[in-house]
């Protein structure tokens, strides 16, 4: 019996949901989906410079784990950026963050910078 899938941490939401090429290619009506949690580890090491580990440790998953989920995003963008295909980003196991958290790892966090923010203008 495999083990039970861990839902992955994620920061929010993306502001865009998916994207679509300046020219699509006509005979093709495809689209790549790529999961919530793929583009949070897409995010996080590639546009935030956090390493494997790091990305772990802030969506509560094992290095191995965010290794496998960023290999399976970066394939899906490259076969769209090759083929000329749209991007959807939809689904996954996935837990947004609450913002409640003590300590945000991602430092980044939009929710826990806001609050931290607002603890610094009251104190």
């Amino acid at each position: 019996m495999p083990r039970p899938m861990k839902c992955r941490k994620v920061c929010c939401l993306p502001k865009n949901d998916g994207f679509v090429p300046i020219r699509r290619c006509e005979d093709k009506d495809e689209t790549v989906f790529i999961t919530v949690d793929e583009y949070e580890t897409i995010r996080l090491i590639d546009n935030e410079s956090f390493s494997q580990e790091e990305c772990g440790e802030y969506m509560k998953v094992a290095r191995t784990t965010v290794q496998m989920i960023y290999n399976n995003a970066r394939s899906k963008i490259a076969h769209a950026l090759v083929n000329g295909l749209a991007i959807k980003i939809e689904g996954g196991d996935y837990r947004l963050c609450d913002g409640k958290e003590q300590f945000c790892d991602c430092g980044g966090c939009p929710r826990h910078r806001k609050n931290r923010e607002n603890k610094g203008e009251s104190e």
